[in-house]
């Protein structure tokens, strides 16, 4: 099918979408949110413009509370029954698309796994990503037709699996974030500038993600607990005992590191050491 989609949602995902398959080649017929930041994306504002009839392919790129609100309006503009609604939350699962697929209207999720801080580098972000997708046949057809233009790869969400799914996803891609934090914030209590603290550990950060982009966890585990180093285990935990969040961290983590680490052939004894540690 010849894409023309319109999109629902102006915000970091809905213009990262946008450009994205505007550089795919795609027809975007219209991006629309509650506010025109200015710029070269012609976003309209307000009613819904009646230029959404125009598109075959509506995606929804808004907060999840306010995805329902967006289907009703959706709904008020009188979309054809060809029309195919996707929406890009890894975690929501509208009621309203009820009232939708009651008109034939095909409904399903189009959910990059890609944090899109910066929407500008989107296109090149997404060849070679996944999307995650799930809904109506005819949907996951054009979700699939929709990440093959932009060069992504698909996942099939398993019915009934998707808070699972995006919890696993927020691990992959929120907690990093958080841990480089609380890395610097170890790093700064000892003494050192924070400014510093961040230029030192961000290269370890991207390295660590750069091993993991090419092996398996257990091929790419490093540190004292795939090495079996009992006592620099327990020098950590004395050190952090003076900051709980940040020991809690470190001992739940380092629990989960000994699963990594058997796989990787770690003495078991000396694993089974570490584990009574971090009780």
């Amino acid at each position: 099918m010849s894409e023309h989609v319109f999109i629902l949602g102006a915000g970091r995902v809905g213009l990262g979408l946008a450009r994205a398959l505007r550089a795919s080649g795609a027809d975007v017929v219209g991006v629309h949110g509650r506010h025109d930041a200015g710029g070269p994306d012609g976003i309209t504002t307000g009613a819904i413009p009646r230029g959404v009839l125009g598109a075959n392919v509506v995606l929804i790129a808004v907060r999840d509370a306010q995805i329902d609100e967006a289907v009703h309006e959706l709904d008020a503009a009188g979309l054809a029954p060809d029309t195919v609604v996707l929406h890009a939350s890894g975690s929501a699962e509208p009621a309203s698309f009820e009232g939708l697929r009651a008109r034939g209207i095909a409904c399903g999720t189009f959910h990059p796994l890609l944090p899109f801080a910066d929407p500008q580098r989107a296109a090149a972000s997404l060849r070679g990503a996944w999307v995650g997708i799930d809904g109506d046949p005819r949907a996951r057809d054009v979700a699939r037709a929709l990440a093959a233009r932009l060069g992504a790869h698909t996942l099939e969400i398993p019915a009934g699996e998707k808070a699972r799914y995006h919890a696993a996803a927020v691990i992959a891609s929120n907690f990093p974030v958080v841990l480089l934090a609380l890395a610097e914030r170890v790093l700064t209590e000892t003494g050192i500038d924070a400014e510093q603290a961040g230029s030192a550990l961000r290269p370890l950060f991207r390295a660590a993600v750069e091993n993991v982009g090419s092996r398996s966890a257990a091929e790419a585990l490093t540190g004292p607990v795939v090495r079996g180093d009992v006592g620099t285990v327990r020098a950590h935990l004395a050190a952090l005992r003076g900051d709980p969040d940040v020991l809690d961290a470190y001992r739940t983590l380092a629990r989960a590191t000994i699963d990594v680490a058997r796989e990787a052939g770690t003495d078991a004894a000396k694993l089974a050491e570490i584990r009574a540690l971090l009780k």
